[in-house]
């Protein structure tokens, strides 16, 4: 009996907070309530690889897919010829962009939801969640020349940071709401978590089991002379910009697992507190 009233005792006095199963530790809490997790890796197009391109970002030599006429770069990154153009050379360690004009001026992103996108409940609920927990603000657009239109696409792709113009978060049909806070975050000038300039130092990247074509994905972004900086101290699994242990494998076999040969889910629930705090970092 004094087991049981403990137990009742703690679930009672953490109600709403935590829960008392001991499971609690294996599950990703966002920073508000949980939206439709999905496992699901984004791609701009799926299934298709294109062909393989070289061009200069920053004056260092990057490889990219051109698909359908698009830039691809990370599998969900859309790069505009601007982008290619670019010779500014800054070192990169991190997740987020370091250069000021990628980002939103007085952290206000202007939109517009595309009349043909289905299911815009979800990019509603994925702003709300960014407003939620950053200081990030969207607005409507209404003569902004920057500004993102929510589109119909075959996969799931952004623009990475503020361009000054029209700009892009491509949605599928099956693109969920995490995958739109995904895509968001690359709007906003986030990098993929495992690109981090250290991630070396926690997780192994399996470069045998990753499909052909994609190795470049997996490279960091001080290996490619990108800009970018690392916020937070260490790799962080729980990341809504974290792939997981099996995106992009060739043979069912994980591409990145953790350094004791464990492997990881990409969550798609929501941000993460180390998310939240990298963008107020990025938008003081």
């Amino acid at each position: 009996m004094k087991t049981n009233y403990y137990t009742t005792l703690c679930c009672l006095s953490m109600i709403g907070l935590l829960s008392c199963s001991p499971e609690q530790t294996e599950k990703v809490t966002p920073v508000v309530a949980p939206v439709v997790q999905s496992s699901q890796t984004e791609e701009a197009f799926p299934n298709q690889l294109g062909t393989l391109q070289k061009a200069y970002l920053n004056r260092q030599a990057i490889n990219y897919r051109l698909i359908n006429g698009e830039a691809v770069f990370e599998r969900d990154i859309l790069l505009s010829p601007d982008d290619l153009e670019q010779r500014i050379d800054i070192q990169t360690e991190g997740t987020g962009r370091t250069r000021a004009s990628s980002r939103w001026p007085n952290k206000i992103v202007y939109y517009a939801l595309d009349p043909a996108l289905p299911n815009q409940a979800r990019v509603l609920d994925a702003i709300a969640h960014w407003e939620a927990n950053t200081p990030i603000r969207f607005v409507q657009r209404t003569t902004q020349r920057g500004y993102v239109l929510f589109r119909k696409g075959t996969g799931c792709s952004s623009n990475i940071g503020y361009s000054g113009g029209l700009q892009y978060v491509n949605l599928a049909d099956g693109c969920t709401t995490g995958n739109t806070i995904h895509e968001i975050g690359h709007t906003i000038g986030l990098w993929h978590e495992h690109s981090r300039a250290d991630r070396d130092t926690y997780v192994t990247v399996n470069k045998a089991n990753i499909v052909a074509g994609a190795e470049s994905d997996f490279q960091t972004y001080a290996e490619r002379g990108l800009d970018g900086f690392d916020y937070s101290g260490g790799l962080d699994f729980q990341s809504i910009m974290m792939y997981g242990s099996y995106s992009f494998s060739a043979n069912g076999q994980p591409t990145l697992t953790r350094k004791d040969g464990s492997t990881f889910v990409g969550q798609r629930s929501g941000l993460s507190p180390t998310d939240a705090l990298t963008v107020s970092y990025m938008y003081p």
